[in-house]
């Protein structure tokens, strides 16, 4: 199968199933495309429901569960760590096991405002622009929620949510009477017959909506689409402003796949770092890199994690998505982000799960026989925290140069980040904390952490559009500027974080994107 798969000459072939390469391959094999997608992960069982693990070593163990299966290596500050990020290699990429929360950002993320420039001048494609991709991709991803009430445009189209449970009905009542502005999350699960919401694992039903339910399952089912699993790309071939090939290797066997069009949606990580290992004569600093910037201006989001508890006489009812909140979305003329509810118990398992996360960030990773002394501290805190919710504010980060996916030639495979919390990313996440202790006033609550945590689930910017070749990788229809049939879908192509979770913004552009390979022009 392999090899006649590697025969044919495609119309499209896409290299990842996350959001954007789930969608975009839908789009194009509803067009009539014939599209091949490549997966490094496997394909999957429909009725698997775990979430990500971190606690899994046996990279053989983690790839056939649908996790990225190797750790990643990390400078952050100078100080360097191995370790296994929140990231799929599978079917639907890192998307099957998110919390499907998928909000659009403000108009300010992509448009610079009189009271509020834009970090890099405003997005190629303006706020205005996006808006049909994202009604539409609301619209593919089922998208539940309510209005928000701050917000100064139109919501996308939402679907009624299901009804809260006690405690976050009164946690939604105690916030409004606090001055806050809650809402429904928008939140993208289908209320099917005995939906078990499955925040954070991955679905055995078709309630969730993924880059699998919503992208590849579709997109095979129109026969224009093929799927080939357990295939790791190593490289991009051609020469001057074509890609002529995609390099593949499957049960030890090097294959090379063809096609008229490429696209590379392998997530703002792994992207770049097979751009830079496409590096050939024709290509010195790598593939669609006459700009130097591929790999550079990574961002993430900052994580403040803050457990609220509901009022004495609400019971919890198992973690939910149900509120979202935009009141410190600006602070003080400062871009800050969004807060929500994590979906989250605040249980023995989770509470271990994070502390062994932040000591293996942290100096005394080294220590021997750390993890063990965690178990004792997260039996105390499970019975201290009780039914607290957990929620987390999102602070966008900025793009800094230095921020980076680099390459090692004598280790091809391995995701190397370099990144420098810079002093305003410091001084704006102080406001943030502040700013949200205050907004919660009224509620009993805590923060979890006291020491900056990156939300390493969010990577993105790593492949910036824009208009000027000198300074972006792609042009507003995020096609590389240096050839003419490369195109990127993931999170890499976003020149800033913005306050938001990335998915709904990865999956709209993505539809733009098909539209702009159709030939469709600007608007669906």
């Amino acid at each position: 199968m392999s090899h006649a798969l590697a025969q044919v000459h495609w119309d499209a072939i896409v290299i990842g199933t996350g959001i954007g390469g789930g969608t975009l391959g839908r789009s194009l094999a509803e067009a009539g495309q014939k599209v091949l997608f490549l997966e490094k992960g496997p394909q999957g069982h429909r009725a698997e429901q775990q979430g990500l693990n971190d606690d899994v070593f046996v990279p053989e163990a983690r790839q056939v569960r649908g996790y990225w299966p190797d750790p990643i290596s990390a400078t952050v500050n100078g100080r360097s760590s191995s370790f296994y990020a929140p990231l799929g290699a599978g079917v639907g990429g890192s998307s099957v096991f998110y919390a499907a929360t998928l909000e659009r950002p403000e108009r300010h993320d992509l448009d610079p405002q009189p009271d509020l420039p834009h970090p890099t001048g405003g997005w190629p494609c303006s706020f205005d622009q996006m808006v049909p991709w994202y009604d539409r991709a609301a619209g593919l991803y089922a998208l539940s929620g309510t209005a928000d009430p701050l917000g100064a445009d139109p919501a996308v189209p939402l679907r009624d949510p299901p009804e809260m449970s006690a405690a976050d009905a009164a946690l939604f009542q105690a916030f409004q009477s606090a001055g806050l502005h809650p809402y429904r999350a928008h939140t993208a699960v289908r209320d099917l017959p005995d939906c078990q919401s499955c925040l954070g694992v991955k679905c055995p039903k078709p309630c969730k909506m993924d880059g699998r339910s919503a992208g590849v399952e579709p997109a095979l089912a129109t026969g224009n689409a093929t799927l080939m699993d357990m295939c790791a790309v190593t490289r991009l071939l051609g020469a001057g402003d074509r890609i002529d090939g995609v390099e593949a290797r499957r049960d030890g066997e090097t294959l090379t796949f063809r096609a008229s069009r490429y696209i590379l949606a392998g997530g703002a990580l792994n992207s770049p770092r097979v751009l830079l290992a496409s590096a050939s004569e024709v290509w010195p600093q790598g593939c669609a890199n006459s700009s130097g910037l591929v790999g550079r201006n990574l961002m993430f989001h900052l994580n403040e994690m803050i457990a609220v508890w509901p009022p004495k006489d609400a019971r919890a009812a198992g973690p939910t998505k149900a509120i979202s909140l935009r009141d410190h979305y600006v602070v003080d003329g400062q871009r800050m982000g969004m807060v929500q509810a994590m979906g989250v118990d605040v249980g023995y398992g989770e509470i271990l799960h994070y502390l062994g996360q932040m000591t293996e960030r942290s100096r005394f990773r080294r220590v021997p026989g750390i993890k063990p002394l965690l178990r004792l501290p997260a039996a105390v805190a499970a019975q201290a925290f009780g039914d607290a919710k957990i929620f987390v504010g999102l602070l966008e980060d900025l793009p800094y140069a230095d921020n980076r996916v680099s390459f090692d030639p004598a280790a091809p495979d391995r995701i190397q980040v370099d990144y420098t919390l810079h002093p305003e990313l410091l001084t704006r996440r102080r406001a943030f904390r502040k700013a949200i202790h205050r907004g919660f006033k009224g509620s009993r609550r805590m923060f979890l952490g006291l020491t900056p945590e990156l939300n390493f689930g969010h990577p993105s910017g790593t492949v910036r559009f824009g208009a000027d070749p000198v300074h972006s990788v792609l042009d507003a229809d995020c096609r590389a500027h240096d050839l003419t049939n490369l195109y990127v879908a993931d999170a890499s192509f976003m020149p800033t974080s913005m306050g938001v979770n990335p998915s709904l913004t990865i999956a709209a552009n993505a539809l733009r994107v098909a539209d702009a390979i159709l030939g469709k022009g600007p608007t669906p």
